[in-house]
């Protein structure tokens, strides 16, 4: 299993920024060339990418290009897909045929450069009111992808809502794209980034809601972010310990022939015993198991 916790994005027209951000502990750092570099410097900021993503590095790297229906596009992917890309973001996502469509060329790319087919993930974000009508749809549209992301920032404002600290308001959005994940045979998705960047219990607050909510990650814009959420989307010890005593438990009491059990006064079945493997295997991904 890997570690889907962390998603940090930064500027790739910032060569600091983007030699620092791969060993600042997220799991997957995101180099951006959409909203974070302004549009006279989306094409001198392809630059970088070939020489940033040869690097050694700590973590995963990803490039957020421009939406498919911008001019910038195709000269984004054309600057991405070489060795050491682990996947591309794709921003603005509104239908299967955006999936396909990225996926085509990716593909292409991949069998001109002499990657391995397959090899590069492709990460839609549902951010659009047509965007959420079609998750459904763009989960099952199949391919590369292994899991979409939500972005409120561009949601709310297409919506016309008001973002607030608690979110209240993107929390319908947030369910409909952990079911149509979940209906689509994806991964759980990955949520949209906390912009108020000094409220620490808030961004708590939001972590510990979404990971409820079924999400198994986080959008990141600042690096102080990445702690909090590696912690709040990893077992504690206790968690740990409980799955792991509940798959010891009931593989003992499977072989015994009994598919229900009680420990220490808690029922045990099957979508029980499921949970506790996946935060086993979440444990060891993050290595949290055995602490």
């Amino acid at each position: 299993m890997q570690a889907n916790r962390t998603w940090l994005f930064t500027p790739a027209n910032h060569p600091r920024r983007v030699e620092k951000v791969f060993g600042l502990g997220a799991d997957a750092a995101i180099l951006d060339l959409e909203d974070a570099v302004a549009v006279s410097e989306k094409p001198a900021a392809r630059a970088a990418l070939a020489g940033a993503l040869a690097r050694p590095r700590a973590c995963r790297a990803y490039v957020r290009i421009n939406a498919l229906e911008t001019e910038f596009a195709w000269g984004d992917l054309a600057a991405a897909v070489v060795p050491g890309l682990d996947g591309i973001v794709l921003p603005k996502a509104e239908s299967a045929a955006n999936i396909l469509t990225a996926d085509w060329a990716i593909t292409a790319l991949e069998r001109e450069r002499g990657l391995a087919p397959g090899s590069v993930d492709l990460m839609p974000i549902i951010e659009t009111a047509r965007g959420l009508a079609a998750a459904r749809e763009i989960c099952a549209s199949g391919g590369r992808m292994r899991r979409i992301s939500f972005g409120a920032g561009d949601y709310t404002c297409d919506l016309g809502m008001e973002w607030t600290m608690t979110e209240h308001e993107v929390d319908a959005a947030r369910a409909e794209i952990v079911l149509a994940s979940r209906l689509g045979g994806l991964e759980a998705p990955i949520d949209t980034v906390f912009i108020h960047i000094r409220e620490a219990e808030a961004f708590r607050a939001s972590c510990a809601r979404v990971r409820q909510m079924g999400f198994q990650g986080k959008l990141l814009i600042h690096p102080d972010q990445v702690d909090p959420a590696n912690a709040a989307f990893a077992p504690t010890d206790l968690e740990a310990a409980w799955a792991r005593k509940v798959v010891a438990a009931f593989r003992e009491a499977e072989a015994a022939g009994l598919a229900s059990i009680q420990i220490e006064g808690q029922f045990v079945d099957y979508p029980i015993v499921a949970r506790a493997e996946r935060i086993v295997a979440l444990a060891e991904a993050t290595g949290e198991f055995g602490k």
